[in-house]
């Protein structure tokens, strides 16, 4: 495959202003700067993310090619391509009946150059360029002439001692870094990163959905795992309880601070023991009914919000996102491929029995977090401005955008504060 080379000078440079985020009125413009300098030197915080701790388990861990890292697992530059007619096999996302693919990575890059305009006023543009320019020292704009040099030019830092990832959380100054796990994971890597000696700080993070969640295929299957984990025989409620509590005291001995819970809707709803261990026994005998797996779902919310009182662990709530929308591409190549659709989300209703219950408790902190944009002042600035256990998370995945920021402070600050 050949590709017309330009002359280095005569390429277009990315240039990036350093008050490019700023209000471009003068004073504005001042007192945004201002501010910065105070805080640009400070080390980074990381409480939520899902980035995967074998990374920093194997000091010698590599990121393979320039496609390995910034195509082929981002479903954020793969939707785009995708939405515009490119085919994932051409990208080289992996199918699930292992059905042929491009497994060319030059190739997949110069296509991603060569659609990179389509990332024009987006975030995932914002970044990606951010990322070339200040991450890898790319002078040049990222365009079908200059793929195959800046290819280069990645995979040689991608290859050197500095661009393992200890050595980046380091050099980006990270003070604390949070992964997402399942509440079935030994947490292998989080012991082996702490045996280690190394100094980094890498966090889990309690995430209960595939087992609280009868709905989720397997779930059979990710109970088992949770008995063997826990070394609890989950054959009852009042098990899958015990096993639970233990899970989160191993998470919190390794250093959680929260959990993270996702649900299409933020409903609670207390049920009986009862009740509980009647839809649980159905679950088990692969009889539950949708109407079960909401109560059931919605339940255990409330319970998750007991133990986090008890336990102290922040207790996240990430709602309203239709999983795998699109069947076609969740059949070809599973779940997390870009398909996850906003849908339109209540609080005020599905959280009353929660926080009625455990909102007035200080002891308790609920973040909670919408991809629906029409609560923030309807509803979630009110609901953290009256109970003392709410808290609002700052704009998430589809407005996590300069944009987006915008319009959630101008939404929730008067009510909610700041």
């Amino acid at each position: 495959m050949r590709h017309r080379r330009f002359p280095v000078s005569d390429r277009p440079k990315i240039v990036l202003p350093a008050d490019r985020y700023f209000d471009p009125d003068p004073q504005q413009n001042e007192i945004a700067q201002h501010l910065y300098t105070l805080v640009a030197d400070l080390p980074l915080i990381c409480p939520h993310g899902h980035v995967d701790p074998r990374l920093f388990a194997d000091p010698e861990y590599t990121f393979g090619t320039p496609t390995e890292l910034l195509i082929i697992p981002d479903h954020y530059v793969f939707r785009m391509l995708y939405s515009q007619g490119i085919p994932l096999e051409r990208l080289g996302i992996p199918r699930a009946d292992g059905g042929e693919v491009e497994q060319d990575h030059r190739r997949i890059w110069q296509v991603f150059a060569e659609n990179f305009h389509l990332f024009r006023g987006t975030p995932t543009g914002m970044w990606l360029t951010h990322e070339l320019h200040s991450v890898f020292g790319v002078e040049d704009k990222l365009t079908a002439e200059s793929a195959q040099a800046i290819y280069d030019q990645i995979a040689g830092q991608l290859a050197s001692p500095e661009f393992r990832p200890r050595r980046l959380y380091e050099r980006f100054n990270i003070e604390v870094l949070c992964t997402t796990d399942p509440a079935t994971d030994p947490l292998d890597h989080h012991r082996a990163i702490r045996a280690s000696g190394w100094g980094g700080d890498i966090r889990p993070t309690f995430r209960p959905d595939a087992v609280v969640n009868i709905d989720t295929p397997g779930w059979q299957q990710h109970i088992a795992q949770l008995s063997d984990v826990a070394g609890i025989e989950v054959n009852s409620y009042r098990t899958f309880i015990q096993a639970l509590e233990d899970r989160r005291a191993y998470f919190k001995a390794m250093g959680a601070t929260a959990t993270d819970h996702a649900a299409v809707t933020p409903y609670t709803e207390e049920l009986t023991e009862r009740e509980a261990d009647a839809i649980f026994q159905r679950a088990l005998h692969g009889k539950a009914s949708p109407e079960d797996a909401r109560r059931f779902t919605g339940h255990m919310l409330m319970e998750n919000a007991r133990m986090s009182i008890e336990d102290g662990l922040v207790m996240q709530l990430h709602p309203g996102s239709y999983r795998n929308h699109n069947q076609r591409v969740f059949e070809r190549f599973g779940p997390d491929k870009g398909g996850d659709i906003p849908i339109q989300t209540e609080f005020t209703h599905n959280l009353h029995a929660l926080l009625n219950k455990y909102g007035n408790d200080r002891r308790l902190t609920l973040i909670l977090f919408t991809l629906d944009e029409t609560t923030y002042s309807r509803e979630l600035a009110p609901l953290a401005g009256h109970y003392p256990a709410v808290k609002l998370g700052p704009p998430w995945w589809f407005h996590d955008s300069l944009n987006g920021m915008r319009r959630y402070f101008e939404q929730v600050m008067e009510t909610a504060g700041l």
